[in-house]
C-alpha cells in the first residue's frame, strides 16, 4: 500500500499505537509503523464508520480460501480469544487497521506465506 491509497487512522488510534510499538516485537513494530507512516491521520470524529478502528468489529475474508471470520480488533493487553478480540499485534490485526470496506491488502504471516485479507463489514 502507499501513502494516501486509503489508509485512515485516527489521531487517537496513532497516538496510542505508536506509545505501544516501543515495546512491541520487532517485525510488528516495523510493519506496524510503516502503515502508520503511509497512512492518512485524521480527528476521532470525522473518521468515516467503514473504517477499520481499535475496537471495531470486523468480518474480513481470507481472499485465496475465502474463509470469512469476525473479529474485534483490540489493544494486547485486551486480547481474548474466545471472546474473538484480537491484538492490533497479530498478523491479521496489523493488516487489517486502517483498512476500509471493500479494500484487500497483501500481508505477510508467520512462515513467509503473504496472504490477501478484504474488509466485508466494519461495526463500531
Amino acid at each position: 500500500m502507499k501513502k494516501n491509497d486509503g489508509l485512515v487512522i485516527s489521531q487517537t488510534d496513532r497516538d496510542k499505537i505508536a506509545t505501544l510499538l516501543q515495546g512491541a516485537p520487532l517485525n510488528i513494530a516495523e510493519l506496524l509503523g510503516d502503515e502508520l507512516g503511509r497512512a492518512t491521520i485524521v480527528g476521532d470524529d470525522v473518521l468515516p464508520k467503514e473504517v477499520v478502528s481499535m475496537n471495531s468489529q470486523i468480518r474480513f475474508q481470507d481472499v485465496e480460501t475465502e474463509k470469512e471470520t469476525t473479529v474485534i480488533l483490540v489493544y494486547p493487553s485486551e486480547a481474548n480469544l474466545d471472546q474473538n478480540k484480537i491484538s492490533l499485534f497479530t498478523p491479521v490485526g496489523s493488516a487489517l487497521i486502517g483498512l476500509k470496506i471493500g479494500q484487500t491488502i497483501a500481508w505477510p504471516f508467520p512462515g513467509g506465506k503473504t496472504r490477501q485479507l478484504k474488509v466485508i463489514s466494519v461495526e463500531k
